[in-house]
């Protein structure tokens, strides 16, 4: 290595940062063959023969008191790591011996080689550095999928040709010549209808033909899409839709006493808000409580004397029961004079009409349900006889927005538990054994938008859908379910599911709020990089985490196909001749939607 010290020499040595003097900026960038920029890096050597690598993060011109027409360049830098005397990359700090013995820009051979540095089967590429584009920035990609990846940026960033790119690249890779698809296996929440363009052989589900059966629901989901969480009486409603949800799952499954209410079996909601509906009008025999006092079909006074005759006969029919009367007949335990539960009923009613929810089967009989429940995940996975897929889209742009966060919730909930009952599966099936390579079927989550269905509101609403995207943040990877996470506002997510994200995708962001946040994220501490996020150009990406040898500034490579996702160039349109608004047809098209 040739040693600079008359052309530059290092002046400072702090934990974070080396400042480096260049008396001769010509000379410096003559001897090195190559150009100092923000980003690019130079190599600095001590009398150990290591070298500490480090990316230039800023510079300044100071006057030359003794030659004021050759002023002095002050570059610092931050250290990135060190090459050992056999020349591999060591990521973090290294300490410097005093004094060191030279700095030069450190070569691009030796750089690209950093980054060939791992193992060639775990290489994968989405990007090249952005100071040096022929130079390709490689991740692990076992690490990169399987540790909770973050893509963050402002709107016109680049965020979703980054998704596409990335995604791209793994239903492509393949380990040697075979034929058909790889294991790769991506559910995409698309809420902007961009990514159908990108994968054009995708899965793809949309509020047309997607087919979510409401039984499939936990408590939390059918509580909150039924019960109003700001009633007064919220809590009673909880409780009794529980117990009759129950009983009605049981009832259509023999009696059977072990299916509990989160036990994903069919029943009827038709039958449940029938229930209800008959235990807001139940009269009771004054003298004996547990006889429900009804007029039978003969129009002749009856009764029913246990739970089991009484909920049968509530789930199939409309009662007719006895009126009150002073000293013979009395109110059941859920017919209040105040009509409680009428609120509840009026809502459940309200959704099982509501054509917008189809998707949810919400009207259907337990007897119409042809689809089994194999079915269901195969049509989300892409399982399918008619369509086999990497990647299923599941377009959610058409799904009502009182029920995005309950769609998102149920999908993620199924897919981890698939996921969990995977692995007990292999488990018994290997006796407990180490799974082969060839037995694991990983599935990754990608949630476009997802500070839209998984805010830090602690609000009701978003309760099911935390719960599920925040329980695969935290437990998805023993089961082989990872998500990225990918937002515009990044503040305005859970912290719980940010905080288990390992690697990084942060481009550029505008928002103040937003940048501080990443910046506290960022698992490197990086101020030359986090500093230039707000002025990043479309494309341009900070690639951090635990996946790459060490943090870059890339430029991320071109997906093709692309997505939808190109801004509408207004002025371009508007010289355009006057067109016709086709209101007749939107209008048709929106009434029928």
């Amino acid at each position: 290595m040739i040693t600079l010290d008359n052309i530059a020499k290092v002046v400072s040595v702090l934990p974070n940062k080396v400042k480096v003097q260049v008396q001769d900026l010509d000379k410096f960038h003559e001897d090195s063959m190559e150009k100092v920029s923000i980003g690019s890096y130079l190599r600095v050597s001590d009398e150990k023969d290591c070298s500490l690598i480090a990316m230039v993060e800023n510079f300044t011109i100071e006057e030359n008191k003794d030659n004021p027409d050759e002023p002095k360049y002050i570059i610092e830098a931050t250290p990135m790591g060190y090459l050992d005397v056999e020349g591999v990359f060591h990521r973090g700090n290294y300490s410097l011996t005093i004094p060191p013995t030279g700095v030069e820009l450190a070569k691009r051979d030796e750089i690209k080689h950093i980054y060939d540095t791992g193992e060639e089967e775990a290489r994968f590429s989405f990007a090249k550095l952005q100071q040096d584009e022929i130079t390709t920035v490689p991740v692990d990609g076992n690490k990169f999928f399987n540790k909770h990846i973050a893509v963050v940026g402002s709107t016109g960033s680049g965020k979703s040709h980054t998704v596409a790119k990335i995604l791209q690249e793994a239903i492509s890779s393949k380990n040697s010549d075979y034929e058909g698809l790889n294991n790769s296996h991506i559910v995409i929440f698309d809420i902007h209808s961009e990514y159908k363009s990108a994968f054009p052989e995708s899965n793809y589900v949309d509020v047309g033909n997607l087919f979510l059966p409401y039984w499939l629901m936990n408590g939390e989901e059918l509580e909150e899409i039924f019960v109003e969480t700001g009633d007064n009486n919220a809590y009673n409603q909880i409780s009794l839709l529980r117990d009759i949800i129950t009983k009605n799952k049981q009832y259509h499954n023999d009696d059977n006493e072990n299916i509990t209410f989160d036990t994903p079996v069919p029943f009827s909601m038709k039958e449940v808000v029938r229930c209800i509906v008959n235990l807001t009008n139940e009269t009771v025999d004054n003298n004996d409580a547990t006889k429900v006092t009804i007029i039978d079909d003969d129009g002749e006074d009856s009764h029913l004397d246990n739970d089991s005759e009484k909920y049968k006969h509530y789930f199939e029919k409309q009662m007719v029961f006895r009126p009150l009367k002073r000293g013979q007949v009395t109110r059941g335990t859920y017919n209040d004079s105040d009509r409680k539960l009428d609120k509840m009923i009026f809502r459940m009613n309200g959704k099982i009409n509501d054509n917008r929810l189809n998707f949810l089967s919400l009207g259907d009989q337990v007897d119409n349900y042809d689809t089994p429940f194999v079915d269901v995940l195969e049509d989300i996975i892409g399982y399918s006889e008619t369509n086999k897929s990497n990647i299923s889209i599941i377009d959610i742009s058409g799904v009502p927005f009182e029920v995005l966060n309950i769609t998102v919730s149920l999908v993620s909930r199924l897919l981890f538990e698939y996921g969990y009952y995977f692995k007990k599966y292999y488990e018994e099936k290997t006796e407990g054994k180490e799974m082969h390579d060839e037995d694991y079927l990983p599935l990754m989550l990608v949630y476009e938008e997802a500070h839209k269905y998984v805010p830090k509101s602690s609000e009701a609403k978003y309760k099911s859908s935390r719960m599920s995207i925040e329980r695969i943040a935290k437990e998805g990877r023993k089961y082989g379910v990872s998500a990225m996470i990918v937002s515009q506002r990044p503040s305005e997510i859970s912290e719980t599911i940010f905080s288990q994200c390992s690697n990084f995708v942060a481009m550029r962001l505008t928002n103040p709020e937003d940048q501080n946040y990443i910046k506290r994220l960022l698992p490197d501490s990086l101020e030359s990089l986090t500093a230039s996020i707000s002025t990043l150009q479309s494309g341009q990406a900070i690639l951090t985490g635990e996946a790459i040898i060490m943090p870059s500034l890339v430029k991320i490579d071109p997906c093709s196909p692309a997505p939808s996702s190109s801004d509408i160039k207004y002025l371009e349109e508007w010289k355009k001749p006057w067109i016709e608004a086709q209101l007749e047809i939107i209008t048709k098209r929106w009434n029928n939607s």
